[in-house]
């Protein structure tokens, strides 16, 4: 049975407030603290903040004010930047309409366990092969990514981010453009990810619903963080809590 360490927080969020414009604040005064081995989704509806968040936690924009620290470090000094995997919404253009096969992209995201200028070694191949069997891509290593389902490419994005051996893994909307089979697909791959390789995960997504049967905890966000919530508590709190929190 998979636990959650309630005693180690991987992502500690304090008093964090951001503005587009300098403003009018997207978010206001967030704080919000993860657990190692925890499955958050992160849900609200469009325009809530949580993209944004996500944005913040990952570095890549910067509070106005608060602070983000993560593996116990200031994310704005964070050395080891390998220790954290990325899933986009869908797969860049740049995969799309650039030559590039499945393992070819997949061994892009071991440079940011070895280093930019490193050259890849056998071990490396190796390691992605692995990573590639593990999302049940194998059979479609040599294939160009361009030429995929959305699901698949969902996979290859998801084998890109572990080739760099994360602790923890941000998805942001993953399921966008992929029909139900392949969502179900994905989500089974994620309770692997988390229960067997005990990645942390966090996954931004307007489906409340579907984080509730998938994720450990909800994080309800509109400007700030309305609710902190097991899926048990959602249920029993639904109508409430879709009516005035989301």
């Amino acid at each position: 049975m998979h636990e959650v360490d309630h005693t180690k927080n991987i992502i500690e969020v304090n008093g964090v407030s951001f503005s587009y414009d300098g403003r009018v604040d997207v978010l206001k005064d967030v704080s919000l603290s993860v657990h190692r081995g925890d499955f958050i989704g992160l849900v609200g509806s469009n325009g809530s903040g949580k993209t944004t968040l996500l944005k913040l936690i990952l570095g890549i924009l910067v509070p106005k004010t608060g602070s983000i620290r993560l593996f116990g470090e200031d994310i704005a000094i964070l050395r080891d930047r390998s220790r954290i995997g990325y899933v986009p919404q869908k797969a860049s253009s740049f995969y799309l309409n650039f030559p590039v096969s499945v393992r070819e992209a997949v061994l892009m995201g071991r440079f940011g366990k070895r280093g930019l200028f490193h050259r890849m070694k056998s071990e490396d191949r190796l390691f992605v092969d692995d990573v590639l069997a593990r999302v049940n891509m194998a059979s479609f290593a040599d294939r160009l990514v361009g030429e995929l389902s959305g699901g698949q490419q969902q996979r290859v994005l998801i084998a890109r981010a572990l080739a760099c051996e994360p602790e923890i893994l941000f998805l942001d909307e993953p399921t966008t453009g992929v029909d139900q089979s392949g969502e179900n697909e994905f989500y089974e791959l994620l309770r692997s990810l988390n229960r067997k390789l005990d990645i942390t995960l966090v996954l931004v997504s307007h489906d409340i619903d579907r984080m509730a049967r998938e994720a450990m905890h909800l994080v309800c966000v509109d400007q700030t963080v309305k609710c902190y919530l097991s899926p048990e508590e959602y249920f029993a709190r639904r109508g409430e809590i879709n009516e005035k929190t989301l």
